[in-house]
């Protein structure tokens, strides 16, 4: 997919997500890994999911922090058992920035075995070749590349 601007990203974004948490089978967490150059449109993907999921808080990279956790909202109307976006089972949004991570190990540190094995956490990771041993075998990837004239070609895997 192929987007020329901040509101085909969104657009993407959006139609990635819809399937994303339609199609998803998988043991604890749903964790997605971006990968791409510096620069090639990794948070700005991420805060157009977070846009999707209604999150409220400004999404921003944590690069210095290495993670952000945000509460999901639940939909009005929806039941106490339903949490999340669109009447999906997930409570929390993680935005991990792992570019800075030398490997693995750092992510103990961070509870990232806790996070992972809780089926009500939704994780997105920027830079998931960094720790990629830490990858969930379930996790899906999206690569990023930058082309002409600033458009950008989504690969979701």
């Amino acid at each position: 997919m192929i987007s020329k601007s901040g509101r085909e990203t969104i657009e993407i974004a959006k139609t990635f997500l819809t399937k994303l948490l339609k199609n998803s089978r998988h043991e604890g967490a749903l964790v997605v890994g971006l990968s791409g150059d510096l620069g090639a449109g990794k948070t700005a993907f991420v805060k157009a999911v977070a846009k999707h999921l209604k999150i409220k808080n400004k999404v921003f990279s944590p690069t210095y922090v290495i993670m952000k956790k945000y509460f999901l909202p639940r939909p009005r109307g929806s039941a106490p058992t339903k949490v999340g976006a669109r009447g999906s089972n997930y409570k929390f949004f993680y935005h991990i920035d792992a570019y800075r991570l030398k490997n693995e190990k750092e992510l103990i540190h961070l509870g990232w075995k806790e996070i992972i094995s809780d089926k009500e956490n939704l994780v997105f990771v920027e830079w998931p070749e960094n720790i990629s041993k830490a990858m969930p075998s379930s996790a899906k990837y999206i690569y990023i590349t930058h082309k002409k004239n600033g458009h950008r070609d989504f690969k979701l895997k």
